[in-house]
């Protein structure tokens, strides 16, 4: 298991069994100590169970990140209850480290398995990260990233492009 993985693994197991907010290791390795969005995704049985992030970073580092984003994807996501101890053993972690967003000209510089997308009309935004099952079209993954932001179909929206490194 990766050590970005891993993290996000122990701090979720940390919290559920006992509460506590793990802090990131001391010395930072130096794939943690940058700053970045991350998003962490727990899968149950290969179904989601939770994904949460930020697409920009909110904390000092990765790991910090990780550990907020991890604790908040098992206990906060608004699709499911909180994970409880027993499931700990049925899960499986991935954690996305996210470049900068970039705002694109035109949909020809999209690409659904290589580019995760962030959609905004207004005060309205969703996000949808690249490379996911079921979602092989630009068309498509506008569609479902809309919405996700309760953008309605035909409304004009600004869309912006990231990259992300996929630890599992």
């Amino acid at each position: 298991m990766h050590p970005l993985v891993e993290l996000a693994r122990k701090s979720i197991e940390a919290f559920v069994r006992e509460g506590i907010i793990s802090k990131p290791p001391d010395p930072l390795p130096q794939e943690m100590s940058d700053k970045a969005g991350v998003f962490v995704s727990l899968k149950k049985h290969g179904e989601l169970r939770g994904c949460i992030g930020t697409y920009m970073p909110c904390c000092e580092s990765i790991g910090a990140e990780i550990i907020e984003n991890a604790i908040s994807a098992a206990t906060k996501d608004p699709r499911f209850h909180p994970v409880q101890e027993d499931e700990l053993k049925d899960l499986t972690y991935s954690v996305d480290v996210l470049t900068c967003p970039e705002k694109i000209q035109t949909t020809d510089e999209l690409d659904p398995k290589k580019y995760g997308i962030i959609v905004i009309s207004g005060l309205r935004r969703g996000l949808l990260l690249p490379d996911l099952d079921g979602v092989d079209t630009v068309e498509e993954q506008i569609r479902i990233t809309k919405m996700k932001a309760g953008i309605l179909p035909h409304e004009d929206v600004e869309i912006h492009r990231f990259k992300v490194i996929r630890y599992k």
